[in-house]
């Protein structure tokens, strides 16, 4: 793709189809002669689907090879909103308004284009795509914060030690200040009268702390850090190779783009839902019709075998996808304005044809005489009623940025598109003003009943107002996502009015998006409603299971929907989000005193409802019954007012009483804000899961964000730490691989600090014995090897590979997840008891070989050699006391070790050039060698015993239960064993 300088102007010419552009360029001429260009915008925002940008008319023909062209173009500063631009050219003495479908954008693909012309606008650091690229933020995981906070605990306590060791040794030498002159290291003086290994006392004392750090440093397991992220890669791995996880309709595996969050999965409490994409398929299919207070969805609707299809240049061209149509409605859309009814339908399915921003597309086909017409487009909505147009003989063959072309019952005919206003939030419907064929000029629109029914003309038929109201009742109880339709026709003085105003808010570069609304509820209005359509997003496949499983396992899911609340409600049912035992409360309100008020008077019946949780009876005794599970259903108008307000304490107080909050026609900053409601008030996880672009705040937002590879593109995908292809992977997910992560890397964190501590305390008990001197008695090479070879492998073969459960018996029984909600495996608790433990283990092999030996001849560097395999034969046998699945990979890495342990041992004492040559030849032919080993061993683990015995067998937790119902072969015993289990608390507040 060649780029060069003309005139001045940095202008770049597409002459190849599939280059990546390089900049942001406004489009001048494409080698379409309407000045379309196709293009694909993978790259940008993840979405596949073929987008349409337009060269301006009056630019249209000028080839800067032809002729010199001049103009100036005058834009916004760059920003980072890819979906906005606004800028005017100034060319021949007019200004034309340039906006996004005008501009393409640096990373986008030019696709069934032969070339194109343009300016670029932005280049480099400027371009959007430059200024977009900030990635995910960096999420740290709940565990290794917790980690943090031991490991200063761990810090603060080898300052004690260090300032123990300090103190006895000041004791020491001022007990010995008379006697230092004797002593070879501390002797003053020596035969030349110079001073000899002494200083002074403060210096001394000053470098026995910092030896004190140097010998004791191991305390802090720096090689911690590193061990956690390979069993994280380790973790990560089996879970990207899970075929369970794997979505063979899209081919796509699990995802794992955040390496730091993996024990995150096994502690979530909340998870935060997207509904469209995410519980639902996101195909959408045309099922229902209102038009003119008509319904034409009754039981005749039949799929056509052949469907719809016209003639053009002796071939055929059919939709690439076939509607199911009604008969009654068919032979209607067939007679065109002969009758009433007909002239209503015409005018309905002409609106469904035009009103949308659609790109036809006809491709060939095996057949040579037929090809196939492809709707691409941004919204699945707007394709699926594009294609029930065509189904019923409204056919869009052609669009470009000045008509369309609509095949009509046969007949093409030419509409110009002499405006068109987007979809936008604020206004929730769009329209486009077509000049007929008639030389009438019509304003189509079409969008959200909350915002259409306004600007109903509301004097023409109320009959027909009530019925499609009615409709769209019915249609919204069904779960369907309903759009209202309506039309008028405007008088050659509003069509000016509009045009003017329309040009003067298109070529504005400030407050562009603001005027433009204005102009568009200025022609939005009185309006003549034509009807209503209906489309079917089916449920994914498993949803209602999985829901039902994350519900037992103590998740609270909460859906985060932008349908309306009808819509929104039939799929919470469908779904098994709400049930027939659940009291609903609803708040939809449009003031803030009011939402006030709602939140109060719900707060209280809540608590009423919760009351119903213990029973006192007769005896004295408590009979516990079930509260009353209670449904929050709140719209998006409510939360305007709630949110970022004195309000949101009082909604998180309801809301957390809730067994399930759905919330409907929320903004994708609504989305966020709910998470961070619950985020910033509990110290649950939280976890968010969309699949398009308006949730890509909602996972930024949440502790762990998940996205879907759907039909949306892979905008959600690329901002999230895990993507997966369907809802149902969660549970998965988060009831086995969660678990299974957080069971392991809390283990293999307690694991480390014991490992290390036991080093120091058997550091720490040699030092008070010799004079606080800081002598030691292992070789620096084993201390070094200690962390590296003699004791590394087994924690991070372990932390990959050992579960605690199956997977079928973590699935059969989900409230089994519940123990990583209640931090079972990592917690303050088990540090204290595990640096408790360190104490006697250490002590055990330290005073036992020393006492052992006590007045013989051994020389230190054999006591070492029986200390440091004491210490690597324990620490390893610790471990394989709590491995629970034992496999031919943790045999080799466990006793490897101890044997790796030996012979490095005996490699080092058989060098003569080190300290110890030969020891642990001399010392391993007595039999006291090895009775001192085995008593160290056995000693040191015989409370670990007890305790474990004791624990076990008289309070077992719910693993502990299923972990010996599943070594024994009787799950099918202990069925009630989902009733035993461990409440799940409510949150705990930050």
């Amino acid at each position: 793709m060649p780029m060069r300088t003309i005139d001045g102007i940095g202008q770049t010419e597409l002459r190849i189809t599939g280059e990546t552009l390089p900049c942001d360029m406004v489009l001048l001429s494409t080698s379409d002669p309407t000045g379309v260009a196709y293009v694909q915008t993978v790259n940008l925002d993840g979405e596949s689907n073929l987008k349409t940008r337009y060269a301006k008319q009056e630019t249209l023909f000028k080839m800067p090879e032809k002729e010199k062209v001049t103009g100036l173009i005058k834009c916004e500063k760059p920003n980072r909103n890819i979906y906005g631009f606004h800028a005017n050219m100034e060319v021949d003495g007019k200004r034309l308004s340039l906006g996004p479908s005008n501009i393409i954008l640096r990373g986008c693909e030019l696709k069934n284009t032969e070339w194109g012309i343009g300016v670029a606008v932005y280049a480099g650091r400027e371009t959007k795509a430059m200024l977009n690229n900030s990635g995910a933020p960096s999420k740290r995981s709940r565990l290794e914060t917790h980690m943090n906070i031991e490991i200063i605990i761990l810090s603060l306590f080898l300052i004690t030690l260090c300032t123990i060791v300090s103190a006895c040794a000041l004791a020491w030498l001022l007990r010995h200040k008379n006697e230092l002159n004797y002593l070879p290291y501390y002797r003053k003086k020596d035969s030349a009268g110079e001073d000899y290994n002494y200083y002074n006392v403060g210096l001394e004392i000053l470098f026995t702390f910092l030896m004190s750090v140097i010998v004791f440093q191991i305390m802090i397991p720096i090689s911690l850090y590193i061990s956690m992220e390979l069993v994280r890669v380790g973790q990560a791995y089996f879970m990207i190779r899970d075929t369970k996880m794997y979505d063979e309709a899209s081919n796509s595996r699990f995802q794992c783009r955040s390496l730091n969050i993996n024990e995150d999965l096994g502690q979530i409490k909340y998870v935060f839902s997207d509904k469209t994409g995410t519980l639902t398929e996101n195909k959408m299919e045309f099922q229902r019709v209102s038009i003119w207070g008509v319904d034409y969805s009754g039981a005749k609707s039949q799929i056509e075998p052949v469907g719809y299809s016209v003639q053009v240049e002796g071939k055929v061209i059919k939709p690439k996808m076939n509607v199911k149509t009604d008969p009654e409605l068919l032979q209607l859309s067939e007679r065109r304005n002969d009758t009433k009814e007909g002239r209503h339908v015409y005018d309905f399915f002409l609106a469904l044809a035009a009103c949308n921003t659609i790109v036809p597309l006809v491709t060939d086909t095996s057949d040579p005489t037929e090809k196939m017409i492809d709707y691409q487009g941004e919204s699945p909505d707007e394709q699926a009623l594009v294609y029930a147009a065509a189904a019923y003989g409204f056919m869009l063959i052609e669009r470009t940025s000045g008509y369309i072309v609509i095949d009509i019952q046969g007949e093409r005919q030419r509409f110009n598109v002499l405006g068109l206003h987007e979809f936008d939030s604020d206004r929730k419907r769009m329209s486009v003003i077509l000049g007929c064929p008639d030389k009438s000029v019509k304003v189509f629109v079409k969008g959200a009943d909350t915002s259409m029914f306004g600007v109903i003309d509301k004097s023409l038929n109320m009959n027909i107002l009530r019925a499609t109201e009615s409709h769209l009742h019915d249609y919204s109880s069904l779960g369907l996502r309903t759009l209202v339709v309506g039309m008028r026709q405007l008088s050659a003085s509003e069509f000016e009015r509009w045009h003017s105003s329309f040009e003067e808010a298109s070529t504005a570069v400030i407050g562009r998006a603001a005027l433009l609304r204005k102009v568009a509820s200025a022609v939005e209005n009185n309006l003549c409603i034509l009807g209503a359509s209906a489309i079917e997003d089916k449920l994914q496949q498993g949803v209602p299971e999985a829901i039902e499983s994350l519900r037992i396992a103590g998740v609270k899911v909460w859906v985060l929907t932008g349908d309306k609340q009808e819509t929104a409600i039939s799929i919470g049912y469908s779904s098994k989000l709400l049930t027939s035992k659940m009291t609903q409360i609803v708040i939809n309100n449009n003031s803030k005193e009011s939402c006030r008020k709602s939140l109060e008077d719900a707060i209280v019946m809540s608590k009423k409802l919760m009351t119903v949780n213990g029973v006192t009876d007769n005896t004295g005794g408590s009979s516990e019954a079930s509260p009353t599970p209670v449904a929050l259903i709140i719209d998006g108008t409510s939360l305007v007012y709630i949110l970022d307000s004195e309000l949101e304490e009082q909604l998180f107080q309801l809301a957390s009483k809730c067994s399930v909050v759905l919330c409907c026609r929320v903004a994708p900053l609504q989305k966020a804000g709910i998470v961070a409601l619950v985020k910033n008030r509990t110290a649950d996880m939280t976890l968010a899961i969309g699949d398009g672009a308006n949730d890509v705040s909602m996972i930024q937002m949440a502790d762990v964000g998940i996205g879907i590879s759907g039909q949306e593109g892979r905008q959600a995908v690329m901002a999230s730490d895990f993507a997966m292809g369907q809802f149902r992977f969660l549970v998965h997910l988060l009831l086995v691989h969660g678990h299974w992560n957080y069971q392991r890397m809390g283990y293999m964190i307690l694991y480390n600090f014991y490992r290390n501590a036991v080093m120091v305390f058997l550091l720490f008990w040699f030092v008070l014995c010799t004079a606080f001197t800081l002598t030691t008695a292992i070789s620096e090479w084993s201390s070094m090897l200690y962390s590296i070879i003699y004791t590394s492998l087994p924690t991070i073969v372990v932390g990959i590979l050992d579960k605690d459960l199956s997977r079928r018996t973590l699935l059969k029984y989900p409230q089994l997840y519940g123990a990583g909600q209640r931090h079972e495996c990592y917690n303050a608790k088990l540090f204290w008891l595990t640096m408790v433990d360190t104490l006697w283990q250490s002590a055990a092999i330290f005073f036992i070989p020393l006492l052992a030996y006590w007045g013989s001849s051994i020389d230190i560097s054999s006591l070492g050699d029986l200390w440091i395999l004491a210490v690597v034969i324990l620490v390893n046998l610790h471990l394989a006391i709590d491995v629970i699945r034992w496999t031919w990979t943790t045999h080799a890495v466990i006793w490897g070790s101890i044997i790796a342990t030996f012979i490095c041992v005996t490699v080092i004492d058989a060098l003569p050039s080190l300290i110890g040559y030969w020891a642990i030849f001399d010392v391993a032919k007595t039999a006291t060698f090895w009775l001192c080993l085995l008593a160290s061993v056995i000693v040191g683990l015989i409370p670990r015993f007890v305790v474990k015995y004791l624990y076990q067998y008289y309070s077992p937790c719910d693993v502990q239960i299923a972990r010996e119902a599943e070594k024994f072969g009787n799950l099918r015993e202990v069925g009630d064993v989902q009733i035993e289990m461990s409440a799940i608390l409510g949150p705990q507040r930050r």
